[in-house]
């Protein structure tokens, strides 16, 4: 997939997926717009990791579920660039708990980053794209948001909302060639999941058809596909990468 000359804001690509998917952007030949909150040095090896591909990107702090920092952050991306193409929500956090212990705070932050935060990036961001009848715009949600799972309620429902928000922004901004899809994976190969238990990691695994959890580098291919010319007639969809884990 080529994305040659094409401006691309990743949220949350200092780690996990937002890494890889702002690594395949790179790959595709897209500029890479890195963004993080806090962890620059993280964030910093993301950009060299592109660079040492032969991407090219920038480092692009900024809290998505702060209005005014991703305003300012966006009109300076579009100021410089003269355009922007392909925004990847992927900042999110998670405050895990049973519902009778969540607090005030866990809500703010839980539903601020994940559901908030794409809500007012793809809201900044689209302003742009629908002025020059073009744009990309993939929301990670998980599989949580899809089924649900004990003590993830807060998690399953910002992920959820990100859902609906997508299939409602999509039918808006259609009829300006923007494409807005959803991207939910499973249970992802990662330092956590590869400390689990050996028990309770064989039930996890035990629950998934495929047998298998996925990697964060097969969600961003799924990304890059979306980002590309042939996913054009693709508006309003919930792509499951989870190994049949919800069907």
């Amino acid at each position: 997939m080529n994305l040659h000359g094409q401006i691309a804001l990743v949220t949350g690509a200092s780690r996990g997926i937002g890494r890889a998917i702002a690594l395949a952007l790179g790959r595709s030949r897209s500029h890479v717009v890195v963004n993080y909150r806090d962890n620059q040095a993280a964030a910093e090896e993301s950009l060299a990791k592109i660079v040492a591909e032969g991407g090219q990107g920038e480092l692009c702090p900024f809290d998505v579920a702060e209005e005014n920092q991703v305003e300012a952050a966006v009109k300076g991306i579009v100021d410089h660039h003269k355009k922007i193409d392909i925004l990847v929500n992927n900042a999110g956090t998670t405050s895990d708990s049973l519902l009778m212990r969540i607090k005030p705070a866990d809500w703010d932050q839980v539903i601020g980053t994940n559901l908030k935060g794409t809500v007012l990036c793809t809201k900044i961001v689209s302003r742009y794209m629908i002025r020059q009848h073009f744009g990309r715009i993939m929301n990670l949600s998980s599989v949580v948001g899809q089924m649900g799972n004990s003590g993830q309620s807060l998690y399953a429902a910002s992920k959820a909302g990100i859902i609906g928000f997508t299939k409602a922004v999509a039918r808006e901004v259609a009829s300006r060639s923007v494409t807005v899809n959803v991207v939910a994976p499973g249970f992802i190969e990662t330092d956590m999941t590869a400390k689990l238990p050996e028990k309770l990691r064989e039930e996890f695994l035990h629950a998934i058809p495929l047998g298998r959890f996925v990697t964060c580098e097969e969600v961003a291919e799924m990304i890059v596909f979306l980002a590309g010319e042939k996913s054009g007639y693709i508006t309003g969809q919930v792509f499951g990468i989870n190994g049949g884990l919800y069907m």
